[in-house]
């Protein structure tokens, strides 16, 4: 039924519990997990404080990345791992369409009642846009 899963991955507690939600759909189709964060340049800033926090949350992603590659590979999975710049659900949205993904999973970090039913940004512009199945993760 899968066979490309892509999840969007911003080191929250809602998108480390949709990452077990995606390595263990990956291990039950046998699909190819990708795993996918996003930089996010500052509205405002020169391009010396912009290429910091970008070079700086990439390194952050990685070495993230190194630890869920671990535990990925305990259920036979070998994610492939990405850092895009821009904002989050347009990338998502696109590199969702270029890799021909069959499941978007993510995870919703709404809190109070206004976020609940707002489902958080991202996550509605994802469902929206998404040409594929759209997973949200509480």
């Amino acid at each position: 039924m899968f066979n490309r899963i892509l999840i969007a991955y911003d080191g929250s507690a809602p998108a480390e519990k949709a990452f077990d939600y995606a390595v263990d759909l990956a291990a039950k189709y046998r699909a190819q997990l990708d795993v996918l964060a996003i930089a996010r340049p500052p509205d405002f800033g020169d391009d010396v404080e912009t290429e910091a926090i970008l070079e700086n949350t990439q390194d952050h992603f990685k070495d993230r990345f190194a630890l869920m590659q671990q535990r990925a590979a305990q259920h036979g999975i070998a994610p492939a791992f990405n850092v895009l710049v821009g904002h989050p659900a347009e990338q998502i949205v696109r590199q969702a369409e270029e890799k021909a993904i069959d499941l978007i999973i993510v995870g919703h970090r709404g809190k109070g009642l206004f976020e609940r039913w707002l489902l958080g940004s991202v996550s509605r512009v994802v469902i929206a846009y998404a040409h594929c199945a759209v997973m949200v993760v509480r």
